[in-house]
Formats: structure tokens, sequence, C-alpha cells
């Protein structure tokens, strides 16, 4: 095992980290920016390094900076969280060549199936069920032929995005060329790739993903599913493991074709594979993520593995210590995050100070957090103040708990509006609480309301 990680993030991500480091007896550093120097993960750290000014270009995301801080406090590996420097093979690549470890996958499995293209590809020689769609890149011409013969909607996708960004359902041919050219642009800006694809856009699905996690022994295993469908502009709001309503023999098909096509990859780490699931139980292979996801404690609830300590010792090359067979789920976990927006407009972000920040608390309530009373919400950052996560023996008590957490979880501040009474009623909906639900939910709750 490592003795020094830095961790290159910020949030409860790096809380999250920092706490993983010392019950492995790991020494820590944060790296943060001018803005985060009074932050949670800061005062719990070993040691943190100052790297720039809040904007995130100057800080979090310059990659030299990132390395001089490991070199200069001699770190060992760098842990990047999600988001940020996650998902840059080039950084990986530059991990390297300064001698530190990546804790991640190593950098060409993540260029493989870190492109929705070349993912798409891989998936379908493993066998996994895809949506109709193109698998190289098209002019727009093609690209215009290929939606017509697969038929609106369709989806574009940038093939470098992630979280929920970079795409746009197009609902008919009228709209195709500009909606495409579009999406390119964005792809340009958010991640210096314009390469985009045409998808068929599923309606009424399902959002199903499965967590696997591969050692550099030749060992791999998955711990189930997670169900990420309320969602709003393609980013999630409500996740829970297992999924519920998909057959087992589903689960073991998926699970089986995602751990074929990691391997080919020469994947090791934590990664999920992400799938939309029909009104008839199919799944569909839509994307890989090649790092920790935001909602990996719901995994964590239902099988009680540490996700991210899994990822510290595969990193510094320990063997899995589970075998597929040895992984049990049990009951149910729901995650909710609450973040610093306003549903009323749209989900807009509401930063501000807050006056008043008392998290829920109770038997089988976890709360992932690095905000606290007086603590500035950021606005050079993502929205999210904290991921509440409830387990029960059954999904109905999972609900039920989290209705009472999310009732008793107080937050307030100078300009500061949350999801946390948004995501109570979703809860409260008919269709969530029967598992009928899908990824329009909602978008159809706001319009109603609207």
């Amino acid at each position: 095992m490592f003795k020094k990680v830095l961790i290159a993030n910020r949030g409860e991500i790096a809380l999250r980290v920092v706490r993983a480091c010392r019950e492995l007896g790991v020494r820590s550093v944060v790296v943060h920016s001018t803005r985060d120097r009074d932050s949670a993960a800061v005062d719990l750290a070993d040691e943190s390094v100052q790297i720039g000014p809040p904007q995130p270009k100057k800080s979090y995301l310059n990659a030299a900076a990132v390395l001089e801080a490991a070199l200069r406090t001699g770190a060992q590996a760098i842990h990047p969280g999600y988001g940020f420097l996650s998902e840059d093979p080039d950084f990986a690549e530059a991990c390297e060549a300064e001698g530190l470890v990546f804790i991640g996958p190593p950098a060409a499995a993540m260029k493989q199936l870190g492109s929705k293209q070349s993912a798409r590809s891989l998936m379908a020689a493993a066998g996994l069920p895809l949506l109709p769609g193109s698998l190289d890149e098209l002019d727009e011409d093609s690209a215009l032929r290929l939606a017509e013969h697969i038929g609106f909607p369709v989806i574009v996708k940038a093939s470098a995005g992630g979280g929920g960004r970079g795409m746009q359902v197009v609902e008919e041919r009228e709209r195709f060329l500009s909606q495409y050219r579009d999406t390119q642009a964005t792809a340009r800006m958010l991640f210096g790739d314009g390469s985009v694809y045409v998808e068929k856009y599923l309606v009424a699905a399902r959002h199903v993903e499965i967590q696997i996690l591969c050692d550099g022994h030749g060992n791999a295993i998955h711990l189930g599913t997670r169900d990420c469908t309320v969602q709003r502009r393609h980013q999630k709001l409500i996740e829970e493991a297992p999924a519920p309503g998909l057959p087992g023999e589903v689960v073991d098909e998926l699970g089986r074709s995602a751990l074929r096509a990691a391997q080919t990859a020469g994947y090791q780490g934590a990664g999920t594979f992400e799938f939309l699931a029909g009104p008839d139980g199919s799944c569909y292979f839509m994307e890989v993520n090649c790092r920790i996801q935001v909602e990996h404690p719901v995994t964590e609830m239902v099988t009680g593995i540490d996700l991210v300590a899994e990822q510290m010792r595969i990193a510094s090359g320990e063997p899995l210590a589970l075998h597929q067979g040895e992984v049990a789920l049990r009951g149910a976990a729901i995650e909710c995050r609450i973040n610093a927006e306003d549903p009323d407009r749209g989900f807009a972000p509401a930063p501000g100070l807050l006056r008043e920040f008392v998290p829920a608390a109770g038997p089988f309530v976890r709360v992932d957090t690095h905000m606290r009373s007086g603590a500035a919400i950021a606005p050079e950052y993502d929205s999210l103040i904290a991921k509440l996560i409830v387990w029960s023996p059954d999904r109905g008590g999972a609900i039920s708990r989290m209705q009472q957490a999310l009732g008793e979880f107080r937050i307030a501040g100078e300009g500061v509006r949350t999801t946390r009474d948004f995501l109570r009623q979703v809860l409260d909906r008919t269709e969530f609480r029967e598992a009928r639900h899908s990824t329009s939910l909602v978008g159809q709750m706001t319009e109603s309301q609207g």
C-alpha cells in the first residue's frame, strides 16, 4: 500500500478519499484553490497545497500544478476523484512519466473506453446489445441519412462527453443539422474534441449501471446494479441499488459481458458500465465511466465494500480479495443529491452563504458532504451540497427512510435554494414508488408545475 496519496479534487469526494486514506493508514495531501483553502478536506488531510485561483482551469484542471504538488510533497500516487482530471488519459500518462501512480485505469484503456464511439465498437465485439446508431465518425449528410434510417427521435452525443454534458435529443428531421452542429460546437468547447455520433433515442427508458472492479492480476468482479433514472438534463438526482425490477439472469448477463469487455480493454480499478433499459426490459449499452461514480455509496451500502479503498488497493498492486461468488447484495439503498439549485427556475444554480446546515441522522443514514454552517457554496464549481444515502432491508423501507431523512435535513442561507423539497416530491410519485418511472419523469413534473 502507498505511504502517501495526493488527492486532485475538491468537495465531498476529496473528503471521502481523505477518510479512506486515514482508514488505510495512508497519509493524504489535498490540493486546493484559493477559494477552498478553508475546506473540510483541507482541514482533515495531513497536508495541503494551494495550486491556483478559484477558476478550475487555473487550479483543479492545471495538470502541471497538480503534478508539481505531488512531487514536492513526496506523494507516490494521485487519486483524481470524479470530474476534473479523472478521465484524462494524457494526465494518467503524465503521472506515469513522473513516476507517480494514477489511481484509475491505464491510459490506453481510458482512451479506448472513454471515447463513446470506440467503446461502442468494443462493446459490439464483446456481445453487448447496442441501440441502432453510428460506430464511426460521420459527415453531416451521412449522419442525417442514418438518423432518417433509424427513425426520430435520435440523440446526438459527444464522443468524449461525460457527466450528462454534450448531448442533444433531436425530435424531427428539420432540426437535425442545426442540433448536430450545436452538439459539435459544445463538444469542442467542453472537451476539446468536436467528434459526435448518432444513436436511436429510447423513449420511456430507465438508466441502469453495472459497477465493476478489475485488478492487475486478471481478476474481475461486478457488484450488481444501480438505477439512476431520475435525472434533470441528463444529470442524475436520485440513485438506488440494486436496480428494481431487473431479472437476475439479465443482471448476470450484463455483468459477465461488461467484465469481458473491460478485461479485453486491459481495464484496472473501479469502473461503471451504463445501460438504457426499455419498457420491455431490454437493456442496451450506453457508455463506460472510467472512474469512481458520484453514486458509488449506494453500492457500498448494499455490498459492504469500500470502493475507494478498493481503488487504492488495486492501484498499489494488490489482488482483489473477493471472487464473484462471494459478492453478496443485501437490502436496498437510495441516494439523493442535494444540490444548490432552484427547481422552480429550471434547476438554475443558487449558490450563497449557508447560515444553517444540519444534516439528517439516524440508523442506516449516511451523509457525504463537505459543507457546514457558515460555509459558502462557491459559484465556480458543481452545485452539489450533499449526498444523502439510506439503507433498508427492502426498497419500500428505503423510500420511507429517505423521506424522513430529507425532512430532517435543515439547509438555509442567503440566496440558497436546494433540490431537497423537489426530491421529496419525486419520492412521493406513484410511478417512482412502483418503479415504473423513466428518464422523462423530472421533465414531466417540471412541465406540470410550470
